[in-house]
């Protein structure tokens, strides 16, 4: 490939964002594809007393180190390797790990918030919004919660009714105004993902 391609796949919480993405990866290559996940750099709060970690509004753009993140997505625009954070979401806190993500001629960025970021917006090539109902969303972060990250029903749906739905209005649903993709039913939508393997199999050709 003749340079690195950037794609964001952004939408709300539980839409299939995950799905869609590893459906790319699978059917281009993993050795070809790094992604990166816009969870990993939520700011570390180890700092702050437990039950105080438990309030903050993880789902603002404001929880994010947006700055961390887009240095690391420009230092693999450049060809270099990075070392993504280890985030435990169980304390709301980053661990002393890193991960080595080595550079590659395409890189996936996942988040809910990828498309709400101005600085982020501009270093990706294509941006894709993963349109899914409330209803089903919800299900699927209560069952990733509760089965994953250690919380209780009562916490998820605290969390959701306090934070996540309001930044989702506030913030992701009107970032789809940005897609050039918009991919209804996440990874079920077997046409779009095959539009976006082709074009990423174009761009390995030219």
């Amino acid at each position: 490939m003749t340079r690195t391609l950037c794609i964001g796949v952004a939408g709300g919480t539980g839409s299939g964002k995950t799905t869609v993405s590893e459906a790319i990866v699978s059917r281009v290559g993993r050795d070809l594809i790094a992604v990166i996940n816009q969870d990993r750099y939520y700011h570390d709060l180890s700092h702050m007393a437990l039950e105080q970690r438990a309030m903050v509004n993880y789902d603002s753009p404001a929880s994010l180190d947006v700055e961390l993140l887009t240095d690391h997505l420009e230092s693999m625009r450049r060809g270099r390797d990075i070392a993504v954070p280890v985030y435990d979401f169980s304390t709301h806190t980053r661990t002393a790990r890193v991960q080595k993500l080595e550079a590659t001629g395409v890189i996936i960025v996942d988040g809910i918030l990828v498309l709400a970021e101005p600085r982020l917006r501009d270093l990706l090539d294509i941006k894709v919004f993963v349109d899914t109902d409330p209803d089903i969303r919800f299900i699927r972060r209560l069952r990733r919660d509760m089965r994953q990250r250690g919380r209780s029903l009562e916490s998820v749906v605290e969390q959701y009714l306090r934070t996540v739905r309001p930044m989702h209005l506030a913030f992701v649903e009107g970032s789809r105004a940005y897609a050039d993709i918009i991919i209804p039913e996440g990874g079920r939508n077997q046409v779009a993902i095959d539009l976006l393997v082709s074009r990423l199999r174009m761009v390995e050709g030219s």
